[in-house]
């Protein structure tokens, strides 16, 4: 009796500096609403220079003049119609370039033949600059909306299709000889292993692509278009409204921290079972 209570206070006693130096180590919990520190700093800055003088108002205006300058394009109407706009340009080019992400990154990752005709062609592809084919696009497809939209879904499926791709890549081999033993077939080896596998890495990818619709947006705006963010900040452009750009670029900015900070929660609930240093 007395050298089992000896061997437990030694373990008990071998395991405290373990899970001291654990959490000494670790970042510490999450701090509530921690991502927005940043973004509310920024405004600050920008409001105690524009009080003290220290900005030029034809360059930089003051905040409450931006927040007056949107107020007024959201009561006449032309502010909600561009975000609409834009807002289904970017969702009609995301869904086609993650469908197309997550599928070729499949028939690659799941098949030698799959990767030898994919994954090289998608290489020459993320070597050569997206923007750089608007011209080629514009001749093929028009000068309408189809071309926005298909540069967009190219913008957005290249780091989708790395990184599920790579993801795949990167399941240990052992899982494969395991479910062979275990006798599943190729839909439950997909399923068991293969999608849990490659979901951290999906994510990534797909935060990255949502973060990729917006930059393409804001650019293809200002070619040849009638409506949107991008065309009224060209048009702010040419007129000198430096309080309407930067109207435009602050929803560009609040649409990707909202939609980056949205599928940050999916892949939390989604991968709740792991255990991370950002759990």
């Amino acid at each position: 009796m007395t050298t089992t209570t000896t061997a437990v206070a030694v373990a008990d006693a071998g395991e405290l500096p373990r899970v001291r130096r654990r959490r000494r180590l670790s970042p510490g919990r999450r701090l509530p609403a921690a991502r927005l520190a940043g973004p509310l700093v920024l405004p600050a800055l920008w409001a105690a220079a524009s009080a003290a003088g220290q900005l030029d108002p034809g360059a930089i205006p003051a905040p409450w003049t931006v927040v007056r300058t949107g107020v007024r394009l959201w009561t006449d109407g032309t502010l909600p119609t561009d975000i609409l706009t834009s807002l289904e340009r970017a969702a009609y080019g995301f869904a086609i370039g993650l469908t197309a992400g997550v599928v070729l990154a499949l028939a690659s990752g799941l098949s030698r033949a799959g990767e030898a005709l994919i994954d090289g062609t998608v290489q020459l592809n993320r070597a050569i600059p997206t923007l750089g084919l608007i011209p080629l696009f514009i001749l093929w497809l028009g000068i309408g909306e189809t071309f926005k939209i298909a540069i967009i879904a190219i913008v957005v499926y290249i780091p989708i299709y790395l990184n599920t791709h790579a993801a795949l890549s990167g399941i240990d081999s052992r899982y494969v000889e395991l479910a062979e033993v275990q006798g599943l077939s190729r839909f439950a080896f997909i399923r068991q292993i293969v999608i849990p596998g490659a979901l951290p890495g999906f994510f990534v990818g797909l935060r990255l692509g949502v973060t990729g619709s917006w930059l393409g947006l804001v650019v293809l705006e200002q070619i040849n278009a009638t409506s949107g963010l991008g065309y009224l900040m060209f048009q702010a452009q040419n007129y000198g409204q430096s309080d309407v750009i930067l109207v435009g670029l602050l929803i560009y900015g609040v649409f990707g921290l909202v939609s980056d900070s949205a599928v940050r929660l999916i892949e939390r609930r989604v991968l709740s079972w792991r255990r991370t240093l950002n759990s």
